[in-house]
């Protein structure tokens, strides 16, 4: 019989962590779908939607190694309930943009720089608090609940911004405001969760051990260049618009669901995870998911039927998601506590590599190719990737249990 994957929300602090996140996690999400719109109605500029992204994610790579070192350097609770807090801000500051009536756009990019600042600070703090929060022996279960309640919320947050947009943008920020700050009030309430600290200064050293740490761990270094390289390759988010409209000849709402599915996927992956938690044959676990994601790619290339196309995006995110939950699992045991931070830093920026630096490719790619050649040539590319790392990282694609907790 399964034990009970919910159960480790008795724990009051982690209860009210993952309540925090989630409350977040949909207001971020219904403000980026708002966001969007807004900027477009107002200027009608594709240019100004590339803009968007930038905004958020030029400062988080500027940033997110010195977060790291915050992260191991000061409390991961308090700095978690200050990012949240300068995301009301942000919120704040957009409903009183769209009040004011100013037409020019430049200050909901100046607002996302903001965001984007606290994103680079709240990353590595997220994904190195869980560890504190929970006995060791539970620390699996809550890493898959904590996954299905963000993607519980990636799901929910766009279409509820959707339909609250409606009313207006000023109706989806004062929403977003106000969960935001019950996000934070949550987060305050936990109680500090003890955690190894280190007090140096930031120098280079400091700030670049999390990356030494990783490239002296051939287990590591594997487990997040194999997850960074098959996206990169594999990643099919930026096609799915012209492959929505192009091949499976659907329309807007057809591209909702096609949105949608990665993540119903992985959600519905990361609760089964959190009954059934992995606990042998980890590597092969990873690796089998990463090459469920790039079958599925390739498939979803050949078709031109809606309903394959859906199950292929479906099975996509619950190949990702064993992914994810066997590296993340990884990184946290394979690192002490006192460089968690850090770590988690280098493991945020290539993730965030594969997803931006994915997306350009694809649609480079695609330019050269075809649509259906480059969507089949980045599955395959994924598949090499698994097979190349299987025999570059021996130790790693073996691995029959998860090291000890440090």
């Amino acid at each position: 019989m399964p034990s009970n994957g919910f159960a480790v929300l008795r724990h009051r602090n982690f209860a009210f962590y993952l309540s925090a996140r989630l409350l977040g996690t949909i207001a971020v999400q219904m403000q980026n779908v708002a966001i969007g719109w807004q900027v477009y109605a107002q200027t009608k500029n594709l240019y100004y939607l590339g803009m968007i992204g930038l905004a958020q994610f030029a400062p988080f790579l500027l940033l997110i190694l010195y977060a790291g070192h915050a992260a191991d350097r000061y409390n991961r609770r308090n700095i978690i309930a200050a990012c949240l807090g300068a995301q009301l801000v942000c919120g704040l500051a957009l409903l009183g943009y769209t009040h004011s009536g100013f037409g020019a756009v430049w200050p909901i990019f100046a607002v996302l720089a903001l965001y984007g600042s606290a994103r680079a600070f709240m990353m590595p703090a997220t994904q190195a608090v869980v560890v504190n929060m929970v006995p060791p022996e539970e620390f699996s279960r809550a890493v898959a609940l904590a996954s299905s309640t963000f993607q519980v919320a990636v799901i929910l947050g766009p279409t509820l911004g959707g339909l609250l947009y409606i009313s207006g943008p000023a109706t989806v920020y004062t929403v977003t405001s106000t969960m935001l700050l019950l996000a934070v009030l949550l987060m305050m309430l936990t109680r500090p969760a003890p955690q190894a600290t280190r007090k140096e200064p930031a120098t280079w050293h400091s700030v670049f051990e999390g990356l030494r740490f990783v490239w002296s761990r051939p287990i590591m270094l594997g487990a997040i260049s194999l997850d960074l390289f098959a996206v990169l390759f594999g990643g099919v988010t930026a096609l799915l618009p012209a492959l929505a409209h192009d091949l499976l000849h659907v329309g807007p709402s057809g591209l909702g669901l096609l949105r949608t599915a990665p993540g119903a996927g992985a959600a519905l992956c990361s609760i089964a995870l959190a009954f059934w938690p992995i606990t042998r044959r980890v590597g092969a676990w990873m690796f089998g998911g990463v090459a469920v994601f790039g079958i599925c790619t390739v498939i979803l290339g050949f078709t031109t039927s809606f309903t394959v196309a859906l199950a292929c995006l479906l099975l996509l995110g619950t190949g990702d998601m064993i992914s994810v939950y066997v590296r993340h699992l990884l990184v946290q045991f394979e690192t002490p506590d006192e460089i968690r931070g850090r770590v988690s830093a280098v493991n945020a920026v290539f993730i965030g590599a594969s997803n931006e630096l994915g997306e350009f490719e694809s649609g480079i790619t695609a330019g050269w190719l075809g649509l259906t050649r480059a969507v089949i040539f980045g599955g395959c590319a994924t598949l090499a990737v698994t097979g190349i790392w299987a025999w570059r990282f021996p130790i790693l694609s073996r691995m029959d249990r998860f090291p000890s907790h440090k």
